[in-house]
């Protein structure tokens, strides 16, 4: 496939001018996503790549085969980014309508081109097939346009630079668009500029509300744009995700590195949030709670939860036995009762910490009480954990982690202490 030849690329790498900090659009095509038939995976993994080189996403949207809505998209990416990558809509049928509606945009007609076209005619005859007229689309380009080379299919991306933008058209099938994306387009990007330091850290919360963390923030911290700090509600914490890129004269106050920036916002946000802080970056409960635990081991019992709790730690080498009683909640037991069950399952099982969870639907809401068995110390508590039914039940499980986690953090502290 006779494409992007030497030459032309050293003409497009002195024309270009997108780099890092730009602003992104991605466009996903196709009215199998607009109605729900697909899921678009394509803009999440887009922008999470350009996210770590320092571009902002302003919009990710998907648009249906429409040619009018596509082509308006298509401008309004073009007026207000640096950057446009769409994904779809570059197949031989007239619902693929990207290469018409980026030609729309524009204002460029596009022709057949005869490499493109031997290439299409090649793949057809390996496979003993006439090739369909329609598939000529798949070789069309418009003058500013340059094909990206598609090696597990037969439509080829386009690469257009105009104006110092630079706009990408990729398939729409995953096998086709992520290899394209990782070995043709981000390549080109990076040698073009496009890419900073960047420095990245998410804190994760437990016992706080997500509009309890942005009230402890500040609206002045949350709207500032670099650092850029972020507040997520996820299934399992409240995350806090920190994004910090270099800081110029140009910005004001001095030339300052990304990792200063992100030290400097993370002291504030520990600061306002400390106690509820129990991880950082990509660490889990179980993560979390076995440099706690030190070489210790847990049981676990659970009633009222589905196994959740045993389900939630999963294969940590300290997880040494989970009973799940299928009975329905003993709510109106005694929590002495439920210590007991702790302590229990600790001197049955051979582990230092023995734990009890019981759960029950209380209206809406789940009620949860935790007993804890710490090397013979007891630790109790109850609390109502918001919604009920599932996701209730997780959030029982993590009640019990939290207050296991707690109690480690006491010991800790005691010992050190000592």
């Amino acid at each position: 496939m006779a494409v992007g030849a030497a030459a032309a690329r050293v003409r497009y790498a002195a024309t270009m001018a997108v780099s890092s900090p730009c602003r992104a659009v991605i466009l996903a095509m196709g009215s199998e996503l607009t109605c729900g038939e697909t899921r678009d995976t394509n803009s999440g993994d887009i922008a999470a790549d350009l996210s770590r080189m320092g571009v902002r996403v302003v919009r990710m949207a998907q648009l249906p085969d429409d040619l009018d809505a596509v082509a308006e998209s298509f401008r309004w990416a073009i007026e207000t980014s640096d950057l446009v990558v769409s994904t779809g809509g570059l197949g031989p049928t007239p619902d693929d309508l990207t290469r018409e509606a980026l030609a729309q945009a524009l204002g460029e007609t596009p022709t057949v081109d005869p490499a493109l076209e031997r290439w299409l005619l090649a793949l057809f005859e390996r496979r003993g097939m006439r090739m369909p007229a329609t598939n000529r689309k798949q070789a069309w380009l418009i003058p500013s346009a340059e094909a990206l080379p598609n090696r597990h299919g037969t439509a080829p991306g386009w690469w257009v630079e105009r104006d110092g933008q630079v706009l990408v058209a990729l398939p729409g099938p995953p096998r086709e668009a992520r290899p394209m994306w990782l070995e043709d387009v981000l390549p080109r990007l990076q040698e073009r500029g496009l890419g900073a330091e960047v420095a990245v850290r998410t804190l994760r919360l437990t016992g706080i509300g997500e509009s309890h963390v942005a009230e402890a923030l500040g609206e002045r911290l949350l709207r500032a744009e670099n650092p850029i700090v972020a507040t997520y509600a996820r299934h399992d914490a409240v995350d806090v995700r920190i994004t910090a890129r270099p800081a110029t004269d140009a910005d004001g106050g001095g030339s300052r590195s990304a990792a200063e920036l992100l030290d400097e916002t993370q002291h504030i946000v520990e600061a306002a949030l400390r106690e509820y802080v129990f991880a950082r970056d990509d660490e889990t409960w179980p993560d979390v709670l076995g440099q706690r635990l030190d070489r210790r081991r847990v049981a676990t019992w659970e009633r009222g939860t589905g196994g959740a709790l045993a389900a939630l730690l999963g294969n940590a080498r300290w997880f040494t036995l989970g009973e799940v009683d299928g009975r329905p909640s003993g709510r109106d037991e005694p929590r002495e009762d439920l210590a007991t069950i702790a302590g229990r399952m600790r001197e049955r099982s051979g582990a230092e910490v023995g734990v009890a969870v019981d759960a029950w639907a209380d209206g809406h809401d789940t009620g949860v009480c935790v007993a804890i068995d710490l090397d013979g110390v007891l630790v109790t508590d109850a609390r109502t954990a918001f919604l009920d039914g599932e996701q209730g039940r997780h959030r029982a499980a993590l009640a019990a982690c939290a207050l296991l986690w707690q109690a480690l953090g006491t010991t800790v502290g005691r010992a050190a202490g000592s």
